[in-house]
């Protein structure tokens, strides 16, 4: 899990439950995209919540998963 913390104290990352970001202070959670099946049962990673493009599609959920995280890891938790 990569944290990014800002001048002012305020600390940025992409969730996940490697440490209890509670202990950093109180969290404050937004959705940084959707991951959702299309028609054809494929995987599409929609990042437009972070302005973000849609990635996929990908033969599996795993697959958009990583796709997103790392999107989101190179280009928005950087910003």
């Amino acid at each position: 899990m990569q944290l990014v913390i800002d001048p002012s104290g305020g600390v940025r990352a992409v969730y996940d439950e490697t440490i209890d970001l509670s202990t950093l202070g109180v969290p404050v959670i937004t959705r940084g995209s959707h991951v959702e099946p299309d028609e054809q049962g494929r995987w599409i990673a929609d990042l437009s919540p972070v302005s973000g493009p849609k990635i996929g599609p990908f033969p599996v959920r795993s697959e958009a998963l990583a796709a997103e995280r790392a999107w989101l890891e190179a280009n928005w938790l950087v910003t």
